[in-house]
């Protein structure tokens, strides 16, 4: 595969330590790779590098020449303009007929889930912005596409469809992500960027399951060579301490390699340190009760969310729930199907349509809220951790705030920093940092992984597993969810509710529900488009120029399929490989004549009334 980027000796610092430094890294064409690292690592800062969005403090970024290189940001706002003027603008410099870039518009739009090209995009939800975002790329045909945290702000059926459309596509790409099933899903290759390894990063190909056991035994490695300096320098510090012979001339050399190996021995402490997760462990009342929550017929309407029905009907109703010590129960649903509603009702921040909810007596219940909500921004971190002054009780202990944060991976300059200005993960380490001081019979966690790097979402499963409450949890997960939770509720938005016994279950149901929706809605769309062919109408400004310029464009699609023709008999004698690829550019070339033909017969009927 040919090299299409590549950075040299890259550094960029924040603060009094670079985040990386002299770090070299070369992206191939077709390569599918993700990006992880721990919170802070910048990976995000290394993606806005590579896409030369940003310049570094120190090395050199190169491409290909003509190479298309796309970046799709964690968010992303748009200007007053509808969703196809977005990538209309994107395709701006491109040297294409009017027509085409509203055919390769259309085509894109539509690929990636949109209905109605002339709906605001400035109006559009978190997950549909996403859709935008990649649809802004994805028009412009790029070579390598440069991810960050692409599944933020999707729902599960979201993240699935994301996986298919990166999967499919023609296109390189390296994704930055802590999702480890989308992880699976995706990459072929894995990159760490961390502190921890000698280059700044590990590279290893295979899936992140192949990843994972290559980057442990690596660590395992590491840390024996560090216990071996250590063992080198203890012998050569006694032998220092003998003067007569450290006066001797033969000695000066050995005098420079034990400063070398002490050197070498800083370096390994600091690396190897840098590897740790934060230490989540929620605490448990000892509670024996046998149950802790009923709740029967639950039903709740619209509470300010966008619901995927805007009929006005319930977003669902009588759903039955039953919590007992040990049991991890999973809400499941699209966004807007009322996730985070039905577990506000079980922690009883909101109350029900109809239905009811029996708490055990004294029942202690913890809550992790959708976006943190519950953190003030403006409080200083050491506040945040320890409001009662510098000493926080953590099982029966007390513990200085300076040891609490600590555990948090947070450094003591942090301690006075505001907590809005603190990382997305940061920000959830001080939430669940919160919830650990509050013991509890059960744990409500509304998206609790979001912005936790990988470390701290296998410490956070591991400690969840071993809670000996009840756990609500509304998450996009999938490992998490499979891993941890014996039952999932699934709900859909109108009113229907249903118990399955995994997230695969739930997610099979929901593709069948979903391509039956689609089968169902043809003959209705089919019959509206007669009856919208049977009236009279006339070309917008737009078709007009489009419909005059039809002709030329089949003529052109037609020549293209020519010269293919030609490329395929040329690749017969060339092996398969060839011969599948330029039948394979053949048969593109076909449909697109196919389509602009059918968009011709559109615009005539329309024309001619």
């Amino acid at each position: 595969m040919s090299l299409l980027l590549s950075v040299e000796g890259l550094t960029r610092q924040f603060g009094p330590r670079p985040l990386f430094a002299d770090l070299s890294l070369h992206l191939r064409a077709g390569e599918r790779i993700g990006l992880i690292g721990p919170n802070g690592a910048g990976k995000s800062t290394l993606l806005r590098l590579l896409a030369a969005l940003d310049e570094p403090d120190a090395g050199t970024r190169s491409a290909r020449r003509g190479a298309r290189i796309g970046y799709v940001a964690q968010d992303d706002r748009f200007p007053t303009a509808t969703v196809r003027e977005v990538l209309l603008t994107a395709l701006a410099d491109d040297p294409l007929e009017d027509h085409e870039r509203e055919t390769r518009t259309a085509i894109t739009l539509t690929q990636v889930g949109f209905n109605d090209p002339d709906q605001p995009a400035g109006i559009l939800s978190g997950g549909w912005r996403k859709r935008l975002s990649l649809a802004r790329e994805l028009v412009r045909r790029p070579d390598f596409l440069l991810l960050d945290e692409p599944t933020n702000h999707l729902d599960l059926p979201g993240i699935v469809w994301l996986e298919k459309l990166l999967r499919d596509g023609r296109f390189g790409y390296l994704a930055a992500t802590h999702d480890r099933a989308f992880l699976r899903a995706i990459a072929d290759e894995v990159i760490e960027i961390s502190r921890i390894y000698p280059e700044g990063y590990f590279r290893a190909s295979g899936s992140y399951d192949d990843f994972a056991e290559k980057r442990e035994a690596f660590m395992e490695i590491q840390a024996k060579r560090e216990e071996s300096v250590a063992n080198q320098v203890r012998r050569e510090t006694e032998w220092l301490g003998r003067k007569a012979a450290a006066r001797t001339r033969k000695a000066a050399s050995r005098i420079d390699d034990a400063m070398k190996r002490r050197e070498e021995l800083a370096d390994l402490q600091v690396r190897n340190a840098s590897g740790g997760a934060a230490g989540i462990d929620f605490v448990n009342t000892g509670r024996q009760t046998r149950k802790l929550l009923t709740a029967k017929g639950l039903s709740k309407g619209f509470v300010g969310t966008v619901s995927t029905d805007t009929s006005g009907g319930p977003l669902f109703e009588n759903v039955d729930v039953e919590l007992f010590p040990g049991a991890k129960l999973g809400l499941l649903g699209a966004n807007g199907s009322g996730k985070s509603t039905l577990l506000k009702l079980l922690s009883g921040t909101l109350q029900p349509d109809t239905g009811s909810v029996q708490r055990a007596e004294g029942l202690r219940v913890a809550v992790f809220e959708q976006g943190r909500a519950a953190l003030d921004p403006t409080v200083l971190l050491r506040k945040a951790l320890s409001p009662e002054g510098d000493t926080v009780m953590y099982r029966e202990r007390p513990m200085h705030v300076a040891a609490w944060s600590k555990q948090f991976l947070f450094k003591p300059e942090q301690l006075d920093v505001p907590v809005g200005s603190l990382s997305g993960g940061e920000q959830a380490r001080v939430r669940i940092a919160q919830l650990m001081l509050q013991p509890a019979d059960v744990l409500f966690l509304d998206e609790p992984t979001n912005d936790l790097d990988i470390p701290a979402l296998e410490v956070m499963e591991d400690s969840l597993s071993e809670f000996p409450g009840a756990v609500v949890l509304v998450t996009h997960d999938r490992d998490l969810m499979s891993r941890l939770c014996t039952e999932v509720i699934g709900l859909d938005g109108n009113g229907g509710a249903a118990s399955f016994a995994s997230v695969d279950q739930w997610l099979a149901a929901y593709t069948r529900t979903e391509a039956a929706k689609v089968a169902a809605a043809k003959p209705a769309a089919a019959a509206a488009k007669a009856a919208s062919a049977a009236k009279p109408k006339k070309l917008s400004y737009r078709e007009q120029q489009e419909f005059e310029g039809m002709e030329a464009a089949i003529h052109a699609a037609e020549a293209e399929v020519t010269v293919r023709q030609a490329a395929v008999e040329k690749a017969a004698a060339a092996g398969h490989a060839p011969l599948s690829e330029a039948c394979r550019l053949l048969e593109e070339s076909q449909h697109a004549v196919e389509r602009l033909y059918h968009r011709w017969q559109e615009l005539e009927a329309k024309r001619g009334g």
